[in-house]
C-alpha cells in the first residue's frame, strides 16, 4: 500500500512507530457533551502506532458527569485507568 502524501501540518499514520509509543502532549484536550464540558486537560498522553489514529489519555474527567463502570485495570504503558459506561442524568 502506498499512503497518500501528507499536506502542511498533517501527520501520516503510516509514519507512526510499531510497537506503539506514549508521549506527553500539551494540546488542549476537551470533551463536550450537550454543551457541558465533562473533561479537559493540557497534560494528556498521546499514543501512536503504525496505521492507527492517535489516541489521547489522562483527560481530567469531572466525576459528577459520568457513572463508573464496575472495573478498572492497569495498562502496561499507560498505568492505572478507569472506564466509564454512560453519562449521568444528574
Amino acid at each position: 500500500m502506498i499512503p497518500d502524501p501528507t499536506g502542511p501540518g498533517q501527520e501520516s499514520v503510516w509514519s507512526y512507530p510499531r510497537p506503539a509509543v506514549a508521549e506527553p502532549t500539551q494540546r488542549r484536550l476537551k470533551i463536550v457533551h450537550r454543551d457541558v464540558i465533562i473533561a479537559e486537560t493540557q497534560k494528556g498522553i498521546r499514543t501512536l502506532e503504525t496505521s492507527h489514529p492517535p489516541t489521547y489519555f489522562d483527560v481530567v474527567v469531572r466525576d459528577e458527569t459520568l457513572r463508573d463502570v464496575a472495573w478498572s485495570d492497569f495498562g502496561a504503558r499507560i498505568g492505572p485507568r478507569r472506564s466509564f459506561k454512560e453519562f449521568s442524568d444528574r
